[in-house]
């Protein structure tokens, strides 16, 4: 399994979009159909102009002084949001996860360098880097720990993954990099927390 680093590592490819002349109905019919609360609207150069959502729909339909039926005649150029929050598929996730919780946003459009849309990031995307298998994160925390934060043989450190806890046991050359080493493990995606007793012998 691929390292799971970056929004590009976890996004959707296929994102759909409606362009700012999308009518009401078809904003509505389109969300219905994609299963998805929020839409990012695109000018002609593909460009996110804004992002319209279930809450925008809402809101003119129900809002004062709109009269009957003519909610319906509105595009998304009139509801959306903008400026839109974007990212960038080269964000960390750690990123891409404040920027949503920030935002109180379940989906985050996904620019490249022009601010062309490229894909979609969501919550449930971004927590595929917690389905890693232990073998797989203890692995990169073990090679983390040997080749770039140690000295080759001037430690023993014993690193056992569960439920994507990782568990740091034995001895370190130089007591003050304990820091050091837990907040190196706790960088490695999948990693929920470190635990770690430097003064323990490795296991046999």
């Amino acid at each position: 399994m691929k390292h799971l680093r970056t929004v590009e590592d976890v996004m959707t490819h296929a994102v759909v979009s409606v362009e700012r002349g999308t009518a009401f109905k078809d904003i509505a019919e389109a969300l219905r159909m994609w299963n998805v609360s929020a839409l990012p609207v695109v000018a002609q150069d593909g460009r996110v102009a804004g992002v319209v959502s279930e809450a925008d729909l809402l809101l003119k339909a129900q809002g004062p002084g709109t009269a009957p039926g003519t909610a319906h005649d509105t595009t998304a150029e009139q509801l959306m949001t903008r400026p839109a929050v974007t990212v960038t598929g080269e964000a960390a996730i750690p990123a891409a996860a404040r920027l949503m919780a920030r935002g109180h946003l379940k989906r985050l459009p996904v620019v490249d360098g022009d601010g062309r849309l490229v894909g979609v990031v969501s919550r449930g995307d971004l927590l595929k880097v917690f389905l890693r298998p232990d073998r797989d994160i203890g692995a990169e925390v073990r090679e983390l720990i040997a080749y770039q934060l140690i000295p080759h043989g001037s430690a023993e450190v014993y690193v056992h993954v569960a439920n994507g806890i990782a568990y740091l046991h034995g001895s370190l050359p130089d007591p003050t990099m304990a820091d050091v080493v837990v907040r190196a493990a706790g960088t490695v995606p999948g990693v929920v927390d470190v635990k770690a007793d430097f003064t323990a012998p490795v296991p046999a």
